[in-house]
């Protein structure tokens, strides 16, 4: 079959004006996970040597994939030098997530066992590091790590989001964080969980979109609060299900009641004697 010519040329010419370098996303998820391993797994070889000659390795790697977005070297090898700086605040308190996890599921029977097989410690991880380059204003490589996690884990968490200490996100599966949400320390969070935008058109871009949640506050899976003006008091517990557009006083109980019967199977309706 002939090679669509003017698709070729109109493709090429769309690379060619792109105001960004593109980069490796292999690499880059490679570079999440090694960093990942070295923080968190057991190696081989847990040296002190054998952990600095990996740790330049990971500032060679991301130095690569910030100097293709940037184009400029010095500027590129300025938030390596900020973002490893800053590691370890940003191991500190992930140990603290994962200590949040330890305490408050009693499925979970070590650290070890959070760091392997969470994967809302891990997506925890993943927004923090992306936070930071979030903050450091490197162009688009955060939207892809955070976007790794989502694609690992079922939870996406914008990296612009503010999220305070002791973090602890259970299961997470279906969990969505918006760009503009801000949550305080020790909030537990479950699966399903959206805090989003009550409006989502591109006017509002650069307003407070998403909710703020504060200390020591339980949500319950399945629940959807929504928009910027939206505040959830700190000691609140949310129950699953509900849908919040308005403030939550500080000490509240919320929940959504549903009736539900059960009665003796043995006379089911008509309608209700299927098979899938």
């Amino acid at each position: 079959m002939a090679i669509p010519i003017n698709l070729i040329a109109r493709i090429h010419q769309t690379k060619q004006n792109n105001i960004h370098g593109f980069f490796d996303k292999i690499k880059t998820k490679k570079w999440v996970k090694d960093l990942y391993e070295v923080l968190f797994l057991p190696q081989n070889d847990n040296s002190e040597e054998q952990l600095k000659s990996r740790f330049e390795d990971l500032q060679k790697v991301l130095l690569d994939l910030i100097s293709i977005i940037t184009d400029e070297k010095e500027e590129a090898e300025a938030h390596v030098k900020q973002f490893f700086e800053t590691l370890p605040e940003l191991y500190d308190q992930l140990v603290l997530d994962a200590k949040s996890i330890l305490e408050f599921d009693p499925a979970a029977d070590s650290l070890e066992e959070v760091y392997l097989a969470y994967p809302g410690f891990f997506a925890t991880y993943v927004y923090r590091i992306s936070h930071q380059l979030w903050s450091q204003e490197v162009k688009i490589l955060p939207r892809v790590i955070s976007e790794y996690a989502h694609s690992k884990t079922g939870i996406d968490i914008h990296p612009g989001a503010v999220i305070g200490e002791s973090f602890f996100i259970d299961h997470g599966t279906g969990i969505v964080i918006g760009e503009t949400t801000i949550i305080g320390n020790h909030v537990k969070i479950y699966q399903g969980v959206t805090l989003g935008a009550l409006n989502v058109s591109k006017e509002k871009a650069n307003q407070k979109r998403h909710p703020n949640i504060e200390d020591h506050v339980i949500i319950y899976s399945g629940a959807t609060i929504l928009g910027g003006n939206t505040t959830i008091g700190r000691e609140s517990i949310i129950g699953g299900n509900v849908w919040i557009t308005q403030d939550v006083p500080q000490n509240s109980l919320v929940y959504h009641k549903s009736e539900i019967k059960i009665k003796d199977n043995s006379s089911l309706p008509e309608s209700l004697t299927f098979v899938i």
